[in-house]
C-alpha cells in the first residue's frame, strides 16, 4: 500500500512539474515578447560629400596654358604603356605600331613603311595633322575615336595624364608651335552703370505698382 502511494506521489509530482513547464513556456513569451522597432534607434544619416561625382570631364584644354605647365617627366613615364607596340627613337623605327618620334603635328596614317588600317586611313582623310586636341581625344579612347583601328589600347582616362604625355611627345622632334594662352574674359566692374539710351537721355522710370499709365505728352515743335 505504501509502495502504491509513493508511486502516485512521484507520478503526480512529475505531471505537476510538466504542467508548470508547459504553462511557463506559453505564458512567459507573452510578458517578454519583443516587437521590432518602427524606427531604428541607432540609424546614422551620412551627408553626401560636397561636389560628389568627381571633377567634370575636361573636353578641350587651353593648350597655350596646359602644355607649358605640363609635367613632361610624368608624361615620359606614362609613355611606358605605349612602348609595348611603339618605338620613340629619332630614326622613326616601326614596331607593331608606327614610330612615334615626331608624331605631334604629323599627318595621320603617313609614317613611312607602316601598313595602316582602313580605320586610320579614314581618320587621315578628314584630319590633316595630329594636333594637340585630336591626340587628346584619340588617347582617351582609340577604339571610339577610330572604330576598327588595330590599336587595342583601351585608352587613358585622366585628362592630365594625356596632357603630360602629349607634352612629352612634343619634345620628340615636333615642330608644331604651342599656341598662346586663351584670353581671359574680363568680368564686368562692380556697380557699373547701365548703358544710356540713344541721345544720352536717361531711360524712362518704371511705373509704380498699381499706377495707371499716363498718356504721353506730345512734343512741341
Amino acid at each position: 500500500m505504501s509502495d502504491e502511494l509513493s508511486t502516485n506521489k512521484i507520478a503526480g509530482a512529475t505531471l505537476g512539474t510538466a504542467l508548470v513547464i508547459a504553462i511557463l513556456a506559453i505564458v512567459t513569451p507573452m510578458f517578454f515578447q519583443q516587437q521590432p522597432p518602427t524606427k531604428p534607434g541607432y540609424a546614422i544619416t551620412v551627408a553626401p560629400e560636397a561636389g560628389g561625382g568627381g571633377p567634370p570631364e575636361l573636353l578641350a584644354p587651353d593648350w597655350g596654358t596646359a602644355l607649358p605647365t605640363a609635367d613632361v617627366a610624368a608624361g615620359e613615364a606614362k609613355s611606358a604603356v605605349c612602348k609595348a607596340c611603339h618605338m620613340f627613337d629619332a630614326a622613326g623605327t616601326n614596331n607593331i605600331g608606327p614610330g612615334l618620334y615626331g608624331v605631334v603635328g604629323r599627318k595621320p596614317a603617313s609614317h613611312p613603311g607602316f601598313a595602316y588600317s582602313a580605320a586610320m586611313q579614314a581618320v587621315a582623310a578628314k584630319q590633316p595633322i595630329w594636333d594637340y586636341q585630336h591626340l587628346f581625344d584619340y588617347l582617351k579612347n582609340p577604339q571610339a575615336y577610330a572604330p576598327g583601328t588595330k590599336m587595342t589600347y583601351v585608352g587613358m582616362s585622366s585628362p592630365q595624364d594625356r596632357i603630360n604625355l602629349i607634352a612629352y611627345l612634343h619634345t620628340l622632334g615636333s615642330s608644331l608651335p604651342i599656341p598662346p594662352p586663351a584670353p581671359k574674359a574680363a568680368a564686368p566692374a562692380a556697380g557699373a552703370a547701365a548703358p544710356a539710351t540713344a541721345g544720352g537721355a536717361d531711360p524712362p522710370a518704371a511705373p509704380m505698382p498699381g499706377a495707371s499709365p499716363q498718356p504721353a505728352t506730345p512734343a512741341k515743335s
